[in-house]
């Protein structure tokens, strides 16, 4: 089941010297059916959560071996975790819900009405809240953890996409079709600013750098967006892959990744030797490998893919993935 390689690219000659070099160093094979979207790790108990279309599956990245599959989730997009309460949380986007469970039995708990098709999510253990950012009625249900029921709703002028947050109960939105992130208070569910992310364009994946409060937007245009959360100022756009989707980052290392659908790329994201954010290194994965989770313990980063063919119909564009051959590739510090 498990295969190393070691593909790898550099894409800048400014790399900074304590930069870890990164490389795929596992593949593992889970097949399944269904396409994909977020990935959620949890690493307390070394599982990744795997959103497959009507379930998620549930790896545990030590053997390697699946060892849930949590069913009935049509459309799932999140997954995230309340884990001092041992709970998690999916996003149920054509059934307008999110589906609580036991984090240790995976066994259903309940099941909350939110608002229209449910996609990204957050908890915040600022304000003890799970927040599913709906990209049909472009606002946020806000779960309260403890009851798990809904007590309120914030309202976005734009399409929410990826959520950070501080720690203290700022938090961070990308607004997708407005190219821009807005904040708002996790506990008086305020919205208290937004700023342009220009020139980057059409933000999906974000992460947060809380120590030095600076926020990554991976954005479609192939820029990743590098603003300053206090002032909303945008001060560097370095160019990422095509095709991005996910990104994050990592404390341990500083650095922030874009997984990149479309040329099947992991760009890395750092200070240069002249102090700028720039472009370190870009690690080969594979196309269709769009989204990624980071363990910020074990800081490796975790990516979906698998094979596909191209389409019979001339006139269509759409692919068809090969069964069978979905696969986790696991990206850490190079092995050599």
């Amino acid at each position: 089941m498990l295969s190393l390689v070691a593909c790898i690219a550099f894409s800048s000659s400014k790399s900074a010297p304590a930069a870890p070099r990164y490389e795929v160093i596992q593949k593992i094979a889970i097949g399944g059916e269904g396409g994909w979207d977020c990935l959620a790790i949890d690493s307390g108990s070394h599982r990744l959560f795997i959103s497959r279309g009507t379930h998620v599956m549930v790896l545990d990245v030590r053997s390697g071996k699946l060892v849930g599959d949590i069913l009935n989730t049509n459309g799932v997009h999140a997954i995230g975790f309340a884990s001092k309460l041992n709970k998690g949380y999916i996003t149920v986007g054509r059934d307008n819900t999110v589906l609580v469970f036991d984090l240790t039995t995976l066994k259903e708990i309940k099941r909350v009405a939110v608002g229209s098709r449910p996609d990204v999510a957050y908890f915040d253990a600022a304000s003890n809240r799970f927040f599913a950012f709906n990209a049909g009625s472009n606002d946020a249900t806000v779960i309260d953890v403890n009851s798990d029921t809904v007590v309120g709703t914030v309202k976005f002028e734009g399409k929410p996409e990826f959520c950070e947050g501080d720690g203290r109960g700022t938090l961070y939105v990308n607004i997708e079709d407005k190219s821009e992130i807005q904040k708002f208070d996790s506990k008086t569910l305020k919205i208290l600013g937004s700023w342009p992310l220009a020139p980057a364009e059409e933000p999906s994946g974000l992460g947060f750098d809380h120590k030095h409060n600076i926020l990554f937007s991976t954005c479609s245009n192939n820029l990743m967006a590098v603003s300053d959360a206090k002032t909303g100022k945008v001060i560097a756009t370095p160019k990422i892959g095509g095709g991005p989707d996910g990104g994050g980052f990592d404390p341990g290392t500083g650095l922030a990744f874009s997984s990149n659908g479309q040329d099947g790329t992991l760009t890395v994201i750092g200070k240069n030797s002249s102090g700028m954010y720039d472009v370190l290194q870009t690690v080969q994965t594979q196309t269709s490998a769009r989204t990624m989770a980071i363990d910020t313990k074990t800081h490796l980063i975790y990516l979906i893919a698998a094979e596909f063919q191209a389409p019979t119909d001339p006139a269509s564009r759409r692919r068809t993935m090969v069964p069978g051959t979905a696969m986790i590739l696991v990206v850490g510090p190079a092995q050599r």
